[in-house]
């Protein structure tokens, strides 16, 4: 029987999520990005706890119509969260590989 689209997606998104999970001093950044909204997070997978999240929906965030804008507006959001945690370094999943970001103060 064929596998679907969304069935192949999953089998690669456990796949990469076997390889890879974020710590309290690497967490992982998990970004979904629906037709209207961005929403981005980063995750401890040991303590299975959400340390710093942002998205399109936040007050902070003046939405000028333009996504590209948005999601520039979110990202330098969550990154100012992250620095106040002292949080510097993530893992970003991206389908089937990986990336570790470095952020510069």
């Amino acid at each position: 029987m064929k596998i679907s689209k969304i069935q192949k997606k999953k089998r690669i998104h456990l796949r990469v999520r076997k390889k890879v999970s974020g710590t309290a001093e690497r967490p992982r950044l998990s970004v979904y990005r629906s037709n209207k909204q961005i929403y981005c997070q980063l995750i401890d997978d040991i303590k299975e706890v959400t340390l710093a999240c942002a998205s399109s929906k936040d007050a902070a965030i003046t939405a000028s119509g333009n996504k590209v804008d948005t999601s520039f507006a979110v990202g330098k959001l969550l990154a100012e969260k992250a620095l106040a945690s002292k949080i510097e370094n993530v893992v970003l999943i991206e389908v089937d590989i990986y990336i570790m970001v470095e952020s510069k103060p």
